[in-house]
Parts: C-alpha cells; sequence; structure tokens
C-alpha cells in the first residue's frame, strides 16, 4: 500500500531534539550533545528506558493484539472484535518515536532490528492517499472521521507525525518518514479550508504538523497546524453526556481563554501546539495569551509536585485553587505534556521560571510514574494514599487508574509509552544555546559537547545533584572567543553560592547566574545549591489543604509511608510540629509529629464532635522519617501523604522513632 507523497521534498533539517523552532532566539541540545553518567538520577533511568521498557511495551502492545491490528487491515481483512481502544495506534507511535531517540543515543542493531520491523507493519496498513488507522476506514469498522469528537484519528496520526519527525531529524530520510509524509498530506487536503473544517477532538496533530513543517521546511504543514488551533473553541466537536466542550477546550477560542481548562493532557498538548505555531508565525500576540494562561494555571491550578489535573471525572483541570491531595488525578501524560508546553514557551522567552517548572514536574510526576525496573508505572499521581492497596497482578492488566500501585500495564496505556519517549529525549532538554550563550538547565553528572558561535565548548558535570547540592563544572574543550556559561538558580535556592574561575565564593540568587570570559581548558565553575529540608505552606485558599504542611529538599517533595509509621492507618492521625524545623535524612527528612491516639467514637454517630479536638485526645510524640515522592511505593503498597495536618502549638521532646 504505498505511494508518493504529492509534495516536493524540500531540505531536511536535522536539528536532533524535539522541537528546533526555526525563527526563534534559542536552541535546545541536540542529541550527543549532553550525555549523563549512566549511574546518575536520569541517566540510570534512561539506560533502564532502554534495557527493559521498550521490549516491555512492545511484548504488551503484542500480547493485547495492538500490533496485530495493523497487520489485519494490511491484510485487508474484516474485523469484527478490534482489540484496544481508537486510540491505541499512538501507543505504537510514540514507543517507536522513542526508540528513534534512544537510537540516535546509542546506536544498537538489536534496537535497530525492532524499529525496522515496527515500522514495517505500520506502512503496510497505510492506504493509497495516505491515511493511516486501524480502528476507522476499513471493513467492518467505522467510516473514516465519523467521529471527530472521540474517534482519535488525527490524534494517532500526530504521534506518527512526531516519530517521523524524530527520524528525519536523527537519521534522514527512510520508510518511516514517507509514511509520515504521505499522512501529512492527507491530512492537509482533508483538512484544509474549503474541506472539511474541522477538529480532532484531543489536541495533538498541532504540534506535530507544526514541528514537521520545521522539520522539512514546508510551510503548508504549519498553516495546517494554525487552522486547527483556530477553529477550536467555538462549539464544533459534538458532547456526550457528563461532559462539556471545555472537555475539548472547544468551549472558548485559544487567544480568549484566560486558564487551561478541560482535559489536562488535551489541553496541553494544545498549547504546546499553540506555542509552535505563535513561533512559526511570529505572533507575539497568541504567545503572549499562551503566557498568561501558563501563569495563571501554574499559580492557581498545578500541585506541588508539578502534576496537573485535579478531576477524576473528566481527567481535567479544576476551578482556580481546587486542589484536592486525596483526589488528585496528576496524570503522567500530563506532567509529559506539561513538559512540552513550558519547553516551548521557554525556548521562545528564555524565562527561568519555565524550566523550574520543568525541573519539578520532571522530578515528582515523571520520575514518580515509572518503576525501578522500568516494567511498571502510574497513571495518576494522587498525594495521599489513605489506605495500603493490593499490589498489582503483573499478568493482567489493570482496569484502575488510580490504584496507588504501579502497575505492568493499563486498559488505557498511553502513559509508559510517554515516559518512554521522554526519558529517550530527556537529555535534550538539559542545555541551551542563544548566540555566544550556553545555558546550563537541568543539573546530572555527565558531558556536555555543545556547538556555539561554529566553535565547541565541552563541559564535565561532576554532581550527585538532586541528593547533594554540589554541582562542579570543569572545562574540556573551550572556543577561542569570549562565551557565556549561564547556569539555572532554582527559585528554591536563595542562599545559593558560586565561584568562577579565580572567583571568590559568593551568594547568586535565583534566575541566571552568567559566568562570561575567554575559557580554556581546566577553568572550573562551582555551584553550591542548599537542600536543607523546608516547610512548604499551601496557599490559604487553596481549602482542601488549609491547616497542613509539605516538605521539600531541593527539587524534590517529600512524603510520608505508612511502612515508616507503625500502622498504616496511622497517617490519618499525624501532626506535624512546624515549629521545628525538619531535618536532613538521607535523601529525604524527619519531622517532629505528635500521633493520635485513636479516638473514641460512640457507635452510629456522624464523624464530627468537639470530643475529636486535637486537644482533647492523647497521643505519642515521635520523630517521622519522610522519603523523596519519586519513591512512594517502591518497597510496598503503603498509605502515603504528601500534604500534613499541623499541631497549633509546639511539642515537647520526642520519643525516638
Amino acid at each position: 500500500m504505498t505511494t508518493t507523497h504529492d509534495t516536493r521534498r524540500k531540505p531536511i533539517s536535522r536539528g536532533g531534539s524535539p522541537v528546533v523552532p526555526s525563527k526563534g532566539p534559542r536552541r535546545g541540545a541536540r542529541v550527543g550533545e549532553v550525555r549523563w553518567d549512566a549511574g546518575s538520577f536520569w541517566g540510570s533511568r534512561i539506560r533502564i528506558n532502554a534495557q527493559a521498557t521498550f521490549d516491555h511495551c512492545i511484548a504488551w502492545m503484542d500480547r493485547l493484539g495492538w500490533l496485530e491490528n495493523f497487520d489485519r487491515v494490511a491484510r485487508g481483512e474484516t474485523t469484527t472484535d478490534r482489540p484496544g481502544w481508537q486510540f491505541s495506534d499512538s501507543e505504537i507511535y510514540k514507543l517507536v518515536e522513542g526508540i528513534v531517540w534512544e537510537l540516535a543515543r546509542r546506536p544498537d542493531p538489536l534496537l535497530e532490528h525492532r524499529y525496522e520491523s515496527l515500522v514495517a507493519r505500520i506502512a503496510a496498513a497505510q492506504d493509497e492517499d495516505g491515511y493511516l488507522c486501524t480502528a476507522f476506514g476499513h471493513p467492518g469498522l467505522p467510516e473514516r472521521y465519523t467521529d471527530m469528537s472521540m474517534g482519535h484519528e488525527l490524534y494517532n496520526m500526530g504521534h506518527l507525525l512526531q516519530a517521523g519527525v524524530a527520524r528525519l531529524r536523527t537519521a534522514g530520510d527512510d520508510a518511516l518518514t514517507e509514511v509520515v509524509l504521505r499522512a501529512a498530506d492527507h491530512i492537509c487536503r482533508e483538512f484544509a479550508d474549503g474541506a472539511r473544517e474541522t477538529l480532532c477532538g484531543h489536541p495533538e496533530i498541532e504540534v506535530a504538523l507544526a514541528e514537521l513543517g520545521r522539520a522539512t521546511g514546508e510551510a503548508r504543514y504549519v498553516e495546517q497546524a494554525r487552522l486547527f488551533v483556530a477553529r477550536r473553541g467555538y462549539g464544533t466537536l459534538p458532547v456526550r453526556p457528563l461532559l462539556a466542550a471545555d472537555y475539548f477546550q472547544d468551549d472558548v477560542p485559544v487567544r480568549e481563554a484566560a486558564a487551561l481548562r478541560g482535559h489536562a493532557v488535551r489541553a496541553l498538548y494544545l498549547s504546546a501546539g499553540a506555542a509552535d505555531v505563535a513561533v512559526e508565525t511570529e505572533d507575539a500576540e497568541l504567545l503572549d495569551t499562551l503566557q498568561r494562561q501558563w501563569v495563571r494555571t501554574v499559580e492557581r491550578r498545578t500541585y506541588i509536585t508539578g502534576g496537573m489535573g485535579s478531576r477524576h471525572q473528566d481527567e481535567g483541570f479544576g476551578d482556580d485553587w481546587e486542589l484536592p491531595p486525596d483526589r488528585a488525578y496528576c496524570e503522567t501524560c500530563a506532567g509529559v505534556a506539561s513538559v512540552m508546553f513550558a519547553w516551548r514557551l521557554y525556548l521562545a522567552t528564555g524565562q527561568a521560571r519555565h524550566i523550574d517548572l520543568i525541573e519539578r514536574t520532571l522530578y515528582n510526576v515523571v520520575a514518580t510514574a515509572q518503576a525501578p525496573d522500568g516494567r511498571a508505572f502510574f497513571y495518576a499521581n494522587p498525594l495521599q494514599q489513605r489506605e495500603a492497596p493490593e499490589d498489582a497482578v503483573s499478568e493482567h492488566v489493570n482496569m484502575r487508574a488510580e490504584g496507588g500501585v504501579r502497575a505492568p500495564w493499563f486498559d488505557v496505556s498511553c502513559c509508559p509509552t510517554n515516559v518512554a519517549r521522554t526519558l529517550a529525549s530527556l537529555e535534550t532538554y538539559a542545555s541551551a544555546v542563544k548566540g555566544d550563550v550556553v545555558s546550563l538547565l537541568l543539573y546530572g553528572a555527565g558531558d556536555i559537547s555543545i556547538e556555539v558561535t561554529g566553535a565547541t565548548l565541552g563541559l564535565r558535570v561532576d554532581t550527585a545533584y538532586p541528593h547533594d547540592g554540589a554541582i562542579r563544572v570543569t572545562v574540556t574543550e573551550a572556543p577561542a572567543s569570549a562565551v557565556t556559561v549561564r547556569l539555572r538558580i532554582p527559585q528554591w535556592a536563595a542562599d545559593a553560592a558560586g565561584a568562577g574561575p579565580g572567583e571568590a565564593r559568593h551568594t547568586v540568587g535565583p534566575g541566571w547566574w552568567d559566568v562570561r570570559r575567554t575559557f580554556v581548558r581546566g577553568d572550573r565553575i562551582t555551584l553550591d545549591l542548599p537542600l536543607q529540608p523546608r516547610f512548604s505552606w499551601p496557599d490559604p485558599r487553596v481549602d482542601a489543604m488549609r491547616g497542613t504542611v509539605a516538605v521539600e529538599r531541593g527539587p524534590l517533595v517529600l512524603c510520608v509511608e505508612g511502612v515508616d509509621v507503625p500502622g498504616d492507618d496511622r497517617l490519618e492521625r499525624l501532626l506535624v510540629d512546624t515549629g521545628t524545623a525538619p531535618d536532613s535524612y538521607a535523601d529525604g527528612a524527619v519531622v517532629r509529629a505528635l500521633v493520635l491516639d485513636e479516638p473514641a467514637v460512640p457507635e452510629g454517630r456522624v464523624p464530627f464532635s468537639a470530643s475529636l479536638a486535637p486537644s482533647a485526645q492523647g497521643g505519642e510524640h515521635r520523630l517521622v522519617p519522610l522519603i523523596p515522592y519519586h519513591r512512594w511505593a517502591s518497597r510496598q503498597p503503603s498509605a502515603m501523604r504528601v500534604f500534613l495536618p499541623t499541631v497549633s502549638t509546639p511539642l515537647g521532646a520526642p520519643d525516638a522513632g
């Protein structure tokens, strides 16, 4: 089922990273310009992703028949009972994208063979006109584009396009890119002005078309992305029961919205695509609007972990300050999408606050999602688990997204493949270049060899961050002319200190710290970020968290697990003394707390009474350990809390805990 796409080939931009603005002021690192050590925080996760997660995902998608869907279409068979949701095709495409980024990082003949095998099965299922979907448009299936609200056809092909962009930018033209260009041309024909003037219920095609336009030089791909963004917000899509138009962001035009709303992943993918359109079309008004929406969303609708989405019914944003900890949804895919949106805003504006949110989200959502062995995942990331849940059954599909344990696979398994592609390309987010300025954005032990002003700047970074705040940067290769090494100082690091080559150690404030000179090999920059645990209080307008406190240590949000407090149910009766600062403990903290006695409640009474006041109850003073949130449920299924109630008066000397 092959044909030639109907546009003249344009020069290919091999930018080597997921986002390469053609008109933006700065670029992210290309694949290979940053290489984290295999034993570093992120380096170890990237290694496990390559060694375990790719094969794990392929095995599940093969076992469940999601890959066979492509084979059935290629054979022209009639489908009577198609396995998987209508968006299952996208999981194959996201996995292919992740494999492409990993192959660019580290050539691997076996992984290359898996890539070629997957691409062959995908290509065989493509129709002559470029259409590619295994859930519509074939014998026994609904007709094409008959369910624009929930059909996900353009969403699926959007992820296909992103996989093709990754291949174009890292290896050039091949069988996958031919499939992708035919699909993109089909979309532009079908959905141009005067044709099907509609849009997809799940945004994704917008960001994909914009990046494909950048990668190929085809302006009409960017124009089609612009059309999709402009069409949204006019109530075009039919709405199913129990939902509303804001679920699809089809209630208010993008330029008129005050904040992100509705389904969180949809909203964030749409915003990322709109940001690409704004940059490529030099639409400053649209970019400013997206910035304002991001600010309000971060300030009023984002959890301390960086997680987004507080409602389970529609996997969506709540109203301003609606951030319940126990019902936090914080879908892993929303974390990935938040990184995508914030990264585009950073590339366009250079503001450190966007990287601050990216770091927060990476350490406390993305890192939390994947099990240490790379073979189980969280879908939702709540900030409180009231009871220790049952463990997931490894050989079964998990039907619940919010079960409190990492599961090997879900009925809707969008998150495992999204994490896989993110980790495979994560090093490209670690650094950026604008003119003669090289910015260090995410800290990890490893080597940087990055092109700047036509030369190469080589840097060796030594650090145990985020478990240690000491960061040492040594110049290993230097351009002949002066350049600036810019280091990001997170907002929480008010007492950071550093020194450039030959300088005395001095305080550096949050934001950017620039070290400019004509470097020579062996020059050293030192930076020390304070990692003393700190209390973090919720905004008083967040009703569900009033009277509680969280503990953070550097970029890590901490939590208490039931396994560390005798009797899981005692987390409900734990009160923290905020009159005493938390102490460091390994990579976590220890807090002074009161664990209340079991209250006596008369049988058959509602659980509210004056006798239940903390001051009327006895309890035990203890020192309670907190661990990084990203490690919760790694030892065993457990109750967990991030936000802890506080005592009204300081406690006395605690018992040993």
